[in-house]
């Protein structure tokens, strides 16, 4: 299931990197967190690193003193929505699709997420076209076209503020159970949790104060905190999309082989990848069944990934109107529209799931089969797994 070895281009290659917008007090603290073990592989990422969170360290004192007393005045007047799921279940799709409502809302950017200390201040389009050979234009682990000014996940900017993420476990893969305590955030101290709560407001405040609308926010993370984002936001709402978990798992062995290896400094251990991926799923369902119930009635919304696969607009339309948002025509032509635009688009295709790996899934992620209905493949192939849901 997984390579022996990182492909050789992928060590030297610098673009999909998120830890590029780091500023240098926070890089030298995630540094000190995991004993400034970097592989000698990577040394030229960290050095690379390092060169650019001086620059961001500089930038963003000049943002602060130019911005901050605005940013701290600025309120999240409307609650956010969320787009929930596990990764490689297809909350990107979701995300862009919802994205083009741009009267309705604002997302945070790849440009956002990856400078969360700058980018108020960097709004020169010769600065951002210098950030565009770091920003992949398609992703690695399934082809998506990617910019800098993308739809992206805000917890890529949580863990470049405070290191209080499990993102962070995607450059430093040894303290990936260290990291994993920020998946759920229910073992953290009061203080930990503070941080993460004054940090979390502090971006989206900066979202605010740059777009001036209500904000959509995807993060695969945020499905295990369902309880806490209501006790910021209790008028949140929240979308839900799942996926066949023999699919997921397939798509999330495909991801470690591609994108996995730009954005780490130390090597992962392969042999426990699956294990990681299986625990991982655990970890997140676990928290979101226990909590989705906690989402007031009118505020939630769940679909499958299939669903949205043959019939886009009609899921949409179906949020919209579940949700009460109005669906405006310009919304519907510009959904056409994209959706025209990658017609020609295929999904990855995988190779067969070796009989343990499995059996595996079946018995650890029985309860995601049971409750959204889904088969197991029996004899697993190389078709994509989704074929065998309902």
């Amino acid at each position: 299931m997984f390579e022996t070895q990182p492909p050789l281009p992928h060590r030297w290659r610098l673009d999909g990197n998120y830890l590029m917008g780091i500023t240098s007090d926070r890089w030298w603290s995630l540094l000190r967190q995991n004993q400034f073990h970097v592989a000698p592989a990577y040394w030229h990422r960290a050095i690379m690193i390092s060169l650019t969170s001086a620059l961001s360290s500089a930038l963003s004192a000049l943002e602060s003193w130019r911005y901050g007393s605005a940013v701290e005045a600025t309120e999240v007047e409307t609650d956010p929505t969320f787009i929930l799921g596990h990764w490689r279940s297809g909350t990107t799709l979701l995300h862009e699709l919802l994205s083009l409502d741009a009267e309705r809302w604002a997302c945070p950017a790849t440009f956002d997420v990856m400078s969360p200390q700058t980018f108020l201040l960097i709004t020169s389009p010769l600065f951002r076209a210098g950030m565009r050979p770091l920003v992949p234009r398609r992703r690695p682990m399934d082809d998506m076209q990617l910019g800098v000014g993308s739809p992206q996940e805000d917890e890529f900017a949580i863990a470049l503020l405070s290191q209080q993420s499990y993102y962070c476990a995607l450059a430093f893969p040894e303290a990936e159970q260290h990291y994993e305590r920020y998946l759920t955030l229910q073992d953290l101290t009061p203080a930990e949790l503070n941080r993460w709560r004054t940090t979390f407001i502090y971006f989206l405040k900066k979202l605010t104060l740059k777009y001036g609308r209500p904000l959509l926010l995807k993060s695969p993370t945020h499905t295990a905190r369902i309880k806490l984002l209501l006790q910021l936001f209790p008028n949140a709402k929240f979308i839900h999309i799942h996926r066949h978990p023999e699919a997921v798992f397939q798509s999330m062995a495909h991801y470690f082989n591609t994108a996995g290896w730009l954005t780490c400094v130390q090597k992962q251990n392969l042999d426990i990848l699956t294990e990681s991926i299986l625990r991982r799923y655990t970890m997140l369902y676990d928290a979101y069944f226990e909590q989705r119930s906690l989402i007031p009635p009118g505020q939630f919304y769940e679909l499958s990934f299939s669903a949205l696969q043959e019939d886009a607009i009609a899921q949409i339309q179906s949020i919209y109107q579940a949700l009460n948002w109005p669906y405006s025509p310009a919304f519907d032509a510009k959904m056409r529209q994209y959706l025209q635009a990658r017609d020609g688009y295929r999904k990855n295709t995988f190779s067969a799931l070796d009989p343990t790996t499995h059996e595996q899934i079946q018995q650890r992620w029985q309860r995601a089969f049971k409750t959204w209905g889904y088969k197991p493949s029996g004899q697993c192939g190389s078709q994509p797994a989704e074929a065998q849901s309902r």
